[in-house]
């Protein structure tokens, strides 16, 4: 029995959530998206162990908020996909979950109506039900894992995953990142410094033991076996980029030192594009450019798009949101995202086939 002067002062109230089998038995895999992750964590891997040439890009909405606008990307990105797929795998990047320094919206799964009611069980019911439909379309979804215990509910519908600059020093999601079944990108911290990401991807290939849930929803201790495709996500530090030559030779240099394979992804977004989405195109190019002049180590990169240019305030009268456009960081629109992604497949397909020969 618990004390009320001594425990739980500040607790307003303990709702209960549905297990994870219960959300899975409800929203079962198909076998189309069965086939769609495991062949995006497959290509996912082949690139990371270099028997696959191609450059994955991560490439998506800031947030989701909007289930049909972001069904109706997905769809395009599928298309879009198929027409560069002998040299780009391109991976829909679907966040459900957002940091807050402070305060502000946190997300699909926290707050799916946008109206601070917080029907949490609801929004991871509708996240996995998001997730199936994308993975249903043969299109492989990338996510951040920032809650610890949001994976046991639509881990399997993910190919790929991001640690944030925010919890990539976090002990916790270390721990959670060496049982995750997907490649993890762990990025640079917020400073900038390098050395959180490389040490994070350490950590996460060891074993762990630590406090959990199972997928009946009971405390477990979860023991796993460690993560082997651990990588680091540049993505720019105190306002200032981390892309550049020097940068990247600085990156490769700190792997090599802690025995680490050299792969590294490029966010075009944060900080190395100053949080302009305008500027994105033009680290991508410069990727793609180093990649030409003899670059080794850059194996994929992410984009912040949506179906409209920048962003905009949530209204309180939510029916006048613009469809498409992002409620959190300003994004890029479909059109350049389109235009850059084919520029980029164009200029590197005769390129990486020899590249790591």
């Amino acid at each position: 029995m618990t004390h009320p002067t001594l425990e739980n002062v500040n607790i307003a109230a303990f709702d209960a959530m549905p297990a994870p089998a219960d959300i899975h038995a409800k929203l079962p895999l198909t076998e189309t998206a069965t086939a769609a992750v495991e062949g995006g964590r497959a290509a996912l891997r082949a690139i990371l162990d270099r028997r696959d040439p191609r450059l994955f890009v991560v490439v998506g909405p800031c947030s989701i908020h909007d289930p049909a606008a972001g069904l109706d990307y997905a769809r395009r990105l599928k298309a879009l996909s198929a027409e560069v797929d002998d040299t780009l795998l391109l991976v829909m990047r679907v966040y459900f979950e957002k940091p807050r320094t402070t305060t502000g919206w946190k997300g699909y799964i926290n707050d799916p109506y946008m109206d601070d009611s917080f029907r949490v069980g609801e929004g991871m019911e509708k996240a996995r039900a998001f997730l199936l439909a994308i993975n249903e379309l043969g299109l492989a979804a990338g996510t951040e894992a920032l809650d610890p215990i949001s994976p046991q509910y639509y881990g399997d519908l993910i190919a790929w995953t991001a640690i944030g600059a925010r919890t990539t020093e976090s002990q916790t999601h270390r721990e959670m990142s060496s049982g995750l079944s997907t490649p993890v990108g762990f990025k640079n911290g917020t400073s900038g410094d390098l050395g959180v990401a490389v040490n994070a991807i350490l950590s996460a290939s060891k074993p762990h033991s630590f406090l959990g849930i199972n997928d009946r929803g009971t405390v477990a201790v979860v023991r796993t076996k460690g993560n082997a495709y651990g990588h680091v996500v540049l993505r720019g530090g105190d306002g200032r980029p981390n892309y550049d030559t020097v940068s990247i030779s600085l990156a490769e240099q700190a792997l090599a030192k802690a025995k680490l394979p050299a792969n590294l992804v490029v966010d075009c977004s944060h900080a190395n594009s100053y949080k302009k989405p305008e500027l994105q195109p033009l680290v991508l190019h410069d990727i793609v450019n180093q990649i030409r002049c003899g670059n080794q180590s850059v194996v994929g990169v992410m984009l912040e798009s949506n179906l409209e240019d920048g962003n905009q305030p949530i209204p309180a009268d939510l029916s006048q949101l613009k469809y498409g456009c992002s409620v959190t960081d300003a994004c890029l629109g479909w059109e350049e995202t389109e235009r850059v992604i084919r520029e980029t497949a164009t200029r590197l397909r005769d390129i990486l086939p020899g590249r790591n020969q």
